[in-house]
Formats: C-alpha cells, structure tokens, sequence
C-alpha cells in the first residue's frame, strides 16, 4: 500500500516541496489521525516510509495505533527539485516555463535541474521490494511517501512505459493505492482510495 502524507502549508500554497523538510498543517494531523484509524484495520505487518517530517508524522499516526514501528527510508523522498523547490506553481512558469511545460506532460526531464521520474523510480522502487523482501507471503507493507514518488512507484512497478503513467492520477493528500502481487506480476486494486479495500465480485480478477 502507498500512502500520501497528509497536507501541508506548503500544498495549499501550491509551492513545489520537493526534499524541502514542511511538517503537516493542522489539517493534515486530522487527515492523518482519520486514516490511521481506517488502515489499522488492516493489520500492517510494516511500515517504512519517506524520512521527511510530513511523511514520517503521518506514518507515526499509523504507528501509535498499531505498534508497528515506523521504518525510515530516505530514498522514498519526493522528487528533489532543485531551483523549483520552493516555489509556487506560477513563479516557477515565470522563471523556467518551457523545462516545466515539458515536466507536467510527464516527459522525464530533470525537475529545477535536479531530479528526472526516472531517477525517483530507481530509488523508490527498490526501496519498497527490499522492505517486502522480510515479509510473509500475503503481508501488508504500508509505504508512507509523496505524491510524485508514488506514482513513480505505481508506473514501474505495473510496468507502464514512462510516457504512459500520467494515466494514474494523482493522490490526494492522505490517500492511498493498493497494489498487490499476482501470478502475472504487480497489479494496482485500488486507487487514491480513502476507504478501505472492499472484496471484488466480478467475472474477472
């Protein structure tokens, strides 16, 4: 399971995080607190999660309601974005329109002159098959991380050509995807989900 951290200052603002360390506003310690008592439910068998403030505290909330220690990673960090972190969406336009027009098609060009999706994806892809690695087969790994991060997870992991994981929308702060192993590979079961899973009855798996 990838779960978003919940909101911050800096979302609200439409400033571009990136590695910068926001901790969650008053909102996303509720959003966060309201999550945790749903996907306790499930029972993790871990957590591990992205070592900046907003990711960690939201994992903790997870944690104090589970006992299952938080597992900080830093390789499960948001896209570093150089110049652009900081930023609102509006000043990055003014300063470097075309590099940043080229980044939202989802073309990978390097954030601010740093970080490209597929540098996240090298990073954040093994960093949540060597926290699996430990695990029981059927075990819930709850990975705490960001929005940019995780969709890089979700396109590497189900395999999508680069240019092809924009058609998995972005999560919303404190939402999460589930994604499960098959016979076939990795599959994605449930998307910027703020419910728990729910038994699919269909025809098809």
């Amino acid at each position: 399971m990838l779960w978003r951290h919940g909101q911050t200052r800096w979302n609200v603002e439409d400033r571009f995080q990136g590695h910068t360390d926001v901790d969650l506003d008053d909102t996303g310690r509720d959003q966060a607190e309201r999550a945790a008592r749903l996907l306790a439910a499930l029972q993790p068998h871990a957590i591990v999660s992205s070592d900046l403030l907003r990711a960690g505290n939201t994992a903790r909330a997870l944690a104090r309601l589970t006992g299952v220690l938080v597992d900080e990673d830093r390789r499960l960090r948001e896209t570093f974005g150089g110049t652009w972190q900081g930023l609102t969406v509006s000043q990055i336009r003014d300063l470097d329109a075309d590099a940043y027009a080229l980044w939202r098609t989802g073309a990978d060009v390097p954030a601010g002159g740093a970080e490209t999706r597929s540098d996240v994806a090298a990073r954040v892809g093994p960093a949540i098959l060597e926290a699996l690695a430990p695990l029981p087969p059927g075990a819930t790994l709850v990975v705490v991380t960001h929005g940019g991060s995780a969709r890089a997870a979700i396109g590497s992991l189900l395999d999508l050509p680069m240019d092809r994981w924009a058609v998995v929308g972005g999560l919303s702060n404190c939402s999460w995807s589930v994604l499960e192993e098959s016979s076939t590979g990795w599959r994605l079961v449930e998307h910027n989900a703020g419910s728990l899973p729910t038994p699919v009855m269909s025809d098809e798996e």
